[in-house]
């Protein structure tokens, strides 16, 4: 599919892997509506980019603001045939310590953020979709989720994280097939160690630390690496129903 003249609708695109999704995305000629619970970030990043680019605040638990957001790229020359999911959260606890139980509570927004939310963009985006006119490879949209390496390498203190960004795998190969007779392909990321804000607050040495244990390159992954990826993805027809590890051949270890 075709990048230029299309729509586009980037989850969690006013910061790190999201915002450099919709800085490629609108290089590459598309319209974006970054869609992000942060607004002073949101506002900016489309101000920097100018148009075609809109912000619309949404929480990616509620359907009313996700259906608004996509409402607004739908709204938009070409309509929306690209989402990009990258809405998300971390957390460190072990199933149990010193301290007790996992927080059950924790345990539970993190599913509802990272899987639900994921879920919830997708089904969204992807009924918009469906009204579109099919390209001449009969393609009407592409929904990019965003996993984690910790869905199949999780490290201690990750469950609720890894649980999370497992059934994101999970549900990518049952979506595809869902939606393969509206023409609309569904894949997924799975990044590494990535240089995001999450990161950022790491003292230099420990952020160094972590890149030099990726087998090659031996660095942290760049946010525009998982853009290049998002819209390599969205312009290869065959990449459907696949969870990508994009992680420097890294396997993480217990902890």
């Amino acid at each position: 599919m075709r990048v230029e003249g299309t729509a586009a609708l980037v989850s969690g695109g006013a910061s790190g892997l999201g915002e450099a999704t919709a800085r490629a995305l609108h290089l590459a000629g598309a319209s974006v509506v970054i869609a992000d619970l942060n607004a002073e970030k949101g506002e900016a990043l489309a101000a920097e980019l100018g148009e075609p680019a809109s912000f619309v605040e949404a929480n990616v638990l509620e359907a009313e603001q996700v259906q608004a957001a996509v409402d607004a790229a739908a709204a938009l020359d070409g309509g929306l045939r690209i989402s990009v999911c990258c809405a998300g959260i971390g957390w460190a606890q072990r199933t149990t310590s010193k301290q007790g139980p996992h927080d059950l509570e924790i345990f539970s927004n993190v599913i509802k953020v990272n899987l639900i939310g994921s879920f919830n963009v997708l089904r969204l985006a992807a009924t918009a979709m469906s009204a579109n006119e099919p390209d001449a490879g009969g393609e009407r949209g592409v929904c990019v989720n965003t996993a984690s390496i910790a869905a199949f390498d999780g490290q201690i203190g990750q469950v609720a994280y890894s649980a999370s960004k497992g059934g994101i795998v999970g549900m990518t190969l049952p979506a595809a097939r869902d939606l393969a007779g509206r023409g609309v392909r569904v894949a997924t990321i799975a990044p590494g160690l990535f240089d995001t804000p999450l990161l950022a607050a790491l003292p230099e040495d420990a952020r160094e630390a972590l890149g030099a244990g990726v087998p090659f390159p031996s660095r942290l992954g760049l946010p525009a690496e998982y853009a290049q990826l998002a819209l390599q993805i969205v312009e290869n027809p065959m990449l459907n129903g696949e969870t990508i590890r994009l992680d420097g051949a890294l396997r993480m270890p217990p902890k």
